[in-house]
């Protein structure tokens, strides 16, 4: 863990992007109880559950799609914690429409800030991972990146989108000893979709998970929470499924 011997979290933070619930609320308490300090961002400004430690949290109301708040925001966390170890972009929104009914603005509204967003939150850490040595940007796409869902046009491409931008961070910041990885969870039972999951629809889709089970938001912060944990800076530019084997069974 990242810890003094005293316990003090050490180190710069890691922001984490759409904080306030579900993966992103998770994967901030992970980083917190392995000894990181956590800058919470989201446009409610709402800390996760059990995110009351001022010496390990710090909350902002953030909206990824404003330059001038993310960069007043990175800043702030910078001042907070003495530098920015890492960025997890979470934030993101899902829409469903016929792709015969979709209209300019649904698609644009899904890609700017499932997309657009944390191509800004990148630029504006980018200068902060610098100044501490380097550092790691952990992406959350899906495993709907390589998948034609019907009524998921605007989703899937956002999410295929951040894994382009992934790619092309990895290569351009390897200079600057920052790694860029893509994680993409398949699903995962959050607040705000178990009601799906239990329906007749999502226990079919569940049902070709090999596992037999959605993932929970336990197991992806586990794991992001790992790549922070021991470094590998080899590892960049690639995007890893969390998908209980979904993406590869017949």
């Amino acid at each position: 863990m990242n810890t003094s011997g005293t316990g003090e979290p050490v180190g710069g933070a890691v922001v984490v992007t759409g904080a306030s619930r579900g993966i992103g609320a998770a994967v901030a308490l992970e980083l917190a109880r392995r000894g990181r300090r956590v800058a919470c961002l989201s446009r409610s400004g709402e800390p996760p559950d059990g995110a009351d430690d001022p010496g390990r949290f710090s909350v902002h109301v953030c909206d990824v799609t404003d330059e001038v708040g993310l960069r007043r925001t990175m800043a702030a966390v910078a001042e907070w914690a003495g530098g920015i170890a890492g960025l997890v972009n979470n934030a993101g929104i899902h829409t469903q429409t016929p792709s015969e009914r979709i209209s300019r603005d649904e698609v644009v509204g899904v890609l700017e800030v499932n997309t657009v967003g944390p191509v800004l939150a990148c630029r504006e850490v980018h200068p902060h991972l610098v100044a501490g040595g380097g550092g790691l940007i952990v992406n959350i796409g899906s495993f709907w990146d390589r998948l034609g869902v019907a009524g998921n046009l605007a989703y899937c491409a956002s999410k295929a989108a951040l894994g382009a931008v992934t790619r092309c961070l990895a290569v351009e910041w390897a200079p600057d000893g920052i790694s860029v990885v893509d994680v993409a969870p398949g699903y995962i039972a959050t607040d705000m979709n178990r009601d799906y999951l239990a329906s007749d629809s999502g226990e079919r889709r569940v049902a070709r998970v090999p596992s037999g089970r959605p993932g929970e938001p336990g197991e992806v912060a586990r794991f992001v929470a790992g790549l922070f944990d021991d470094p590998v800076a080899y590892l960049t530019g690639t995007t890893i499924y969390l998908d209980g084997g979904l993406g590869i069974s017949l």
